[in-house]
């Protein structure tokens, strides 16, 4: 026993160790996955049978409520019967009372065949001490042996239930008429006391649980479940199972507690009516009510139980029969390498010590001489290109001993920018940064070097100030090295194309000797700056830079003050087409010119700018204008890279100036139009005020008056006041003619005459329109 446990500690690292814990990591995994399939699995069965439980309740709540809301509606029609209402609250003579009573008896058996599922309702006459039914009026004691003398209560106690001063409850009530030991649920209302506050009566709506008890056996589900209905003290009107066993964990005294969700075996289930103020309980057995969910979970533990032996077996199988070539390999091994036998057990660790050993050694010393041989390279170029000379070792020693051929001592520099170095990162993820920069820049030292080869040079790549630079060493007498040059910076920049690379490449001039490597540097330099008049990706050569700079004009750009002038007038008047093609006109005539120096497309830039503020000022509210609002777009401009960038820039800029300019100019036109319409009709109300006597004042004369077409006029005079012009004449004249039938004594003939009107017909017919009543009426209460 002690040798086996020894034996197996000693195999703790053995890889079969490993492959057993491996596999059961792989076993354990879809089991974990298949518990938390059955929790989820559970939660939704646990759902779906509450939701299932819920819809049984909502179907019984919907099938009572509906019996219950009839009862209700018939108890609210009774109470407000214009015939009971007399017979309560009326100080009618007592002679009167037997005959209203006698009309609401007629009444009820109006409601008798209504109301067919209703099986009995009375009006308790507390007054009279009688009850009046559908047909006939009983005293109380004849009413009730008729009604409910079934042994279950008594008069009195009967007499005190409905006479009670609760109202709207529901209670039990025996009933003479109910199928055997059976009573009914009835709905009590208590009237309101009188004037002299006392006493009415009751009125009793009645339906027998037989009702109830069809309605609810009608719906599946319910046969092995307790149902309850409860009052509002949540004592119970009716049960389908009276006196369960289900039911008692649950009773304290005659009261419900509904708060115990569960009691022993059994689980409660309430929901409110949605009509009255009754409850609706369920009582299911537990082992029902959770039989599928118990179904479910019995079976996922007997399958994983059953997963967990199969897959044991099957591990244990396939472990030994693939251990068995490892162990063979390491026994041969062992043979041959005894001396390297590990300290620990893993199999797999211990052949690959023996691999490894006969080369780590090798390939770190390789490793090693490549990484600082590639360092010192580059730094070698770096500091050829910015001239600073080696004294200690010659670069003709340092060249071969790098293994770098020399054709001639005639050099060149060709100079790359990657303009999308941020998106192109975003193309290569899960990359360090700095790998993504040696990939680039590996595919880029590739690409040039083996291009420059092919046109019989030699070329060099190396990073310089976050560009790439290619040190081209050219072969001797070459005339055609121009060309060569460029044909290798245009296939370079058309083969990167394929790897979303956008780059522009300046070239310089050709130099001799170790001193000219930096001047050849300096000078692709400086032709890369002019990718800001040029644009971006492009090739830029040193030479031509240099030749049309010297026939530069000497008088600068061409912007004089009149076309700045006429810039201004389009950019006020609001005309983005014109202002547009007039700035392209501009720009197009500086820049379509030999090459025009970086400073003054610096200074043109910097005064169409300085127009665009100078017609925002302009157009006033200077302390508020757009350009204080976004100061940063003439940053955005001046930050350009490329002129390119900064016309667009521009152009955006133009375009917003504009639209406010537009804008501006709409508004002061409408207020002008909007002040002269406002004029005009405070012009036609005071003419028709001074003219409203005239006869013929209508809508044409005070269009002629103003010079203007009636219904034109009319139209302008209603959309500013609201009114049509033809009611603003007549109530003018109503208004006048109040006045004089208020103050004169005039007939109403010769009033209308004076307000204008020819006709005292037409006039009166106005006025009532107006008015809502005759001119006469409106005499008679003035």
């Amino acid at each position: 026993m002690l040798l086996n446990i020894r034996y197996l500690w000693q195999k703790r690292e053995s890889i079969i160790v490993t492959w057993l814990v491996s596999y059961s990591a792989v076993l354990i995994v879809p089991i974990l996955i298949s518990l938390v399939i059955y929790m989820q699995a559970n939660e939704t069965l646990k759902s779906e049978i509450h939701r299932a439980n819920d819809s049984l309740l909502k179907q019984m709540r919907y099938t009572i409520d509906t019996q219950v809301d009839l009862m209700k509606r018939l108890n609210m029609e009774m109470t407000w019967s214009p015939n009971l209402q007399t017979l309560m609250y009326s100080n009618q003579p007592a002679k009167e009372a037997p005959y209203t009573a006698y009309q609401l008896v007629k009444e009820l058996r109006l409601y008798k065949t209504s109301y067919a599922s209703i099986d009995e309702f009375y009006v308790v006459w507390k007054k009279d001490q009688s009850i009046l039914r559908s047909g006939n009026i009983r005293d109380m004691r004849t009413a009730f042996h008729t009604l409910h003398n079934t042994g279950a209560m008594s008069f009195e106690a009967w007499r005190d239930q409905i006479l009670g001063t609760e109202t709207n409850q529901f209670v039990i009530l025996p009933h003479q008429n109910a199928a055997p030991l059976e009573s009914s649920i009835a709905y009590i209302t208590r009237l309101p006391d009188d004037l002299n506050g006392q006493e009415t009566g009751t009125v009793v709506v009645m339906a027998d649980t037989r009702r109830f008890q069809e309605a609810i056996e009608s719906i599946s589900g319910f046969s092995d479940a307790t149902l309850l209905i409860l009052n509002q003290n949540n004592e119970i009107l009716m049960s389908n199972h009276p006196g369960s066993e289900e039911l008692k964990p649950f009773m304290n005294g005659n009261q419900v507690q509904l708060d115990n969700a569960k009691v022993g075996k059994s689980e409660m289930f309430y929901m409110d009516s949605a009509v009255s103020d009754l409850k609706y309980a369920l009582i299911i057995p537990s082992s029902l009510y959770w039989e599928k969910a118990v179904y479910v979970r019995n079976f996922t533990y007997i399958s994983i139980v059953v997963s967990l032996i199969s897959a044991g077996v099957l591990t244990w199988f396939f472990m030994r029969r693939n251990y068995s070539p490892i162990q063979q390999l390491v026994e041969s091994l062992k043979d041959k390498n005894s001396q390297n036998e590990p300290a620990d057990r893993n199999e797999l660790r211990f052949i690959q010590k023996v691999i490894m050993n006969t080369r780590s050694e090798k390939n770190e010393i390789a490793q090693q001489l490549q990484k600082h041989q590639q360092v010192l390279r580059s730094n070698m170029i770096n500091r050829l290109l910015k001239g600073k000379q080696d004294t200690l070792v010659p670069y003709e020693d340092a060249f071969r001993s790098f293994h770098m051929p020399l054709y001639s001592s005639e050099f060149a520099v060709i100079l790359f920018v990657i303009e999308n170095e941020e998106n192109l990162y975003g193309k290569l993820p899960g990359i360090d940064i700095n790998e993504r920069n040696k990939l680039i820049h590996l595919i880029i030292s590739n690409v040039v070097e083996e291009l420059a080869s092919e046109r019989q040079h030699v070329g060099y790549v190396a990073e310089v100030d976050d560009m790439m630079v290619c040190l081209v060493n050219m072969k001797a007498d070459s005339s055609d090295w121009n060309q060569d040059l460029h044909h290798i910076a245009a296939e370079a920049q058309r083969f990167l194309e394929r790897y979303d690379m956008e780059l522009t490449i300046s070239i310089s001039g050709r130099h001799t000797s170790w001193i000219g490597i930096a001047e050849a540097y300096q000078e692709a330099v400086d032709a890369m700056e002019y990718k800001m008049v040029l644009g971006k990706k492009g090739i830029i050569t040193y030479g031509d830079v240099r030749s049309d700079a010297m026939a530069d004009d000497p008088f600068g750009y061409y912007y004089p003050l009149q076309v700045e002038q006429q810039l201004l007038n389009f950019i006020k008047a609001g005309d983005t087409d014109q202002a547009s093609a007039y700035m392209k006109e501009i720009t197009e005539r500086n820049f379509d010119k030999p090459i025009m120096s970086l400073t003054l497309a610096r200074c043109l830039i910097f005064n169409l700018v300085g127009t665009m503020i100078k017609a925002i000022n302009d157009l006033g509210d200077r302390d508020n204008h757009m350009l204080t609002q976004y100061p940063q777009r003439i940053e955005d401009i001046i930050a350009g890279d490329t002129i390119q960038e900064m016309q667009e820039a521009l152009q955006n800029l133009l375009e917003e100036v504009c639209s406010y300019a537009a804008d501006k100019r709409a508004t002061n036109v409408s207020q002008e139009r909007e002040d002269s319409l406002r004029h005009l009709s405070t012009q036609v109300t005071q003419y028709i005020e001074n003219n409203y006597t005239d006869v013929n004042l209508n809508v044409n004369a005070i269009g002629e008056h103003f010079e203007l077409k009636g219904s034109y006029l009319s139209k302008l005079f209603k959309n500013q006041t609201g009114e049509g012009l033809l009611d603003c004449i007549h109530k003018c004249r109503i208004r006048q003619a109040k006045e004089m039938i208020e103050h004169k004594q005039e007939s109403i003939t010769e009033i209308s005459r004076l307000v204008g009107y020819n006709d005292a017909a037409t006039f009166i017919r106005v006025f009532k329109k107006y008015e809502g009543i005759t001119p006469g009426k409106y005499k008679e209460i003035s």
